[in-house]
């Protein structure tokens, strides 16, 4: 964990008088007064830089979000000292846009959520750094955010979903089941023991170099995948899932990538092409990818909600399942979960595309509902500090393990 004072001697603050003028810019009067709860969302954790003003309702003022996805398809992934500098030029445009798109004051602000956790260190410190200069000119509260936490609690800013649901988040980084009991109340069922399947994707993308496809070019690694995988034929080759024999709710997508990448170098020997050109099978690999990482991440979610059923941890009718994170966004992967819901009897919950990617609403809705359960508000930020690494909840997942929950087999017809 790195301390803020530690962080600020890499990360240059605005200073106070940049603060002050950002401010008149607005025509703040820090003597006004308001009764409905607003919150400013602001999100630094990778590599969007992303900002949202949302009240109490649920209703979204204005947001504003810079993506540096095409930056970093050029450099074939991100480097954080990139994403750092990125973010740093577009902060206070962003945070602006948003506030002026909401027509919304800083004098009107309730409080300040900002994520600090987890994510990479150089992001979440420009994040953070701005937030507080922001909330000491403001004399605000601020409201710390877990990232993980914000994408699984999005799902209530839309639907009246109340605890306990399961969340399953799948991202770029990030891959885990846990039960939500409440605001800032998880059980961790089972995490990724290696890379996040987002990860995966974009490395099997990279290796299929499918930035040199004509219909992938602009688009991320997982989204070429999923476009590429609809033109093949998902058993084209044969890919069984990781961790067949594990009883457990954990995942691993390393020998996943490790399988895909000998497919593509034996297929490249075949055709008798220099790495980095496009394979004709490509679509094929790219189905079969998809269809392995669905199938995978649909079994360990089964078993989760058999768990919790038997556990009566889940209601045993009606209970909901949550999907959220950026791979939640992947259709493909969602229909396989709508196999396994429907067979337990569980309604799955999805945000949409835009809000299962990082952004600011979800920073700001979690900054809502913990101003509103009295969890985590600080009126004082001293010694605040953002962590890179950081769990989400109490891990039970050995506990899910001991149980040994047999699995029915599911006809995966998507």
């Amino acid at each position: 964990m790195l301390t803020l004072h530690k962080a600020a001697a890499a990360l240059p603050k605005p200073s106070r008088s940049r603060m002050c003028e950002f401010l008149r810019s607005f025509g703040f009067d820090p003597g006004k007064l308001f009764l409905h709860k607003l919150i400013l969302g602001i999100e630094t954790s990778c590599d969007d830089t992303a900002a949202a003003v949302v009240d109490e309702s649920g209703k979204v003022w204005g947001e504003a979000i810079h993506s540096q996805t095409e930056v970093h398809l050029k450099t074939g992934g991100i480097v954080p000292p990139v994403a750092q500098q990125l973010h740093r030029e577009n902060i206070q445009r962003i945070v602006k846009e948003a506030l002026s798109t909401s027509k919304i004051s800083p004098s009107e602000l309730s409080a300040i959520a900002t994520t600090v956790k987890p994510g990479l260190a150089l992001s979440l410190g420009v994040g953070l750094s701005f937030s507080l200069r922001l909330v000491d000119q403001l004399k605000i509260p601020f409201i710390p955010i877990h990232h993980m936490e914000a994408h699984a609690l999005t799902i209530r800013l839309l639907n009246k979903v109340e605890f306990p649901f399961l969340v399953l988040l799948i991202s770029g980084g990030h891959c885990l089941l846990a039960l939500v009991r409440g605001v800032s109340d998880f059980l961790l069922l089972g995490k990724s023991l290696d890379i996040a399947p987002g990860d995966m994707l974009d490395k099997v993308a990279r290796r299929l170099s499918l930035i040199k496809h004509p219909e992938c070019s602009t688009m991320s690694g997982g989204k070429a995948i999923e476009h590429l995988a609809k033109q093949g034929n998902k058993l084209h080759f044969d890919i069984k899932p990781p961790m067949q024999r594990a009883k457990n709710c954990d995942f691993s997508f390393t020998g996943l990538q490790h399988v895909t990448d000998r497919i593509i170098t034996q297929k490249e020997k075949e055709e008798g092409i220099q790495k980095g050109q496009i394979l004709s099978s490509a679509a094929h690999i790219a189905a079969a990818v998809q269809h392995t990482t669905a199938c995978h991440i649909a079994k360990r979610t089964h078993r989760a909600i058999l768990f919790c059923k038997q556990r009566d941890l889940l209601p045993q009718s009606n209970a909901v399942l949550v999907a959220s994170g950026g791979v939640a966004s992947n259709f493909y992967i969602r229909k396989a979960l709508e196999i396994v819901t429907n067979a337990t009897q569980c309604t799955l919950l999805c945000p949409p595309p835009r809000l299962c990617t990082d952004n600011g609403i979800m920073i700001a809705w979690n900054g809502i509902e913990r101003l509103r359960a009295g969890v985590g508000v600080l009126y004082n930020t001293e010694g605040i500090r953002y962590e890179p690494k950081c769990p989400l909840g109490v891990d039970i997942s050995e506990e899910v393990g001991e149980a040994a929950i047999k699995v029915p087999r599911l006809k995966m017809e998507i």
